[in-house]
């Protein structure tokens, strides 16, 4: 693909001024590649090969699912609504 600017930049689709050798916003020019295959790249997307549990183990690890802070909650609940029918109900 052969791109002369003024147009929109092929890889971020940001206006090239004309008379302008390379893209101000990404910074693309002719050696850089104004070709489909330099807008893929500007992406950023996973191989074709990337594994998303692999990914997940790696950024989080393999800890199980921890079950104390919603057995908390229940505890938190339980004891506002007692307090709410404290209030409501025995305290008039």
């Amino acid at each position: 693909m052969s791109f002369q600017p003024p147009g929109d930049c092929p890889v971020c689709g940001e206006p090239v001024p004309d008379g302008r050798k390379s893209c101000p916003h990404c910074g693309s020019d002719e050696r850089s590649g104004w070709s489909d295959e330099t807008r893929q790249d500007a992406l950023d997307l996973p191989d074709e090969d990337f594994n998303y549990r692999d990914f997940v183990e790696k950024e989080f690890g393999t800890g199980g699912r921890r079950t104390r802070p919603a057995f908390l909650w229940w505890i938190v609940g339980l004891v506002m609504v007692a307090v709410l029918i404290w209030v409501f109900v025995i305290g008039h």
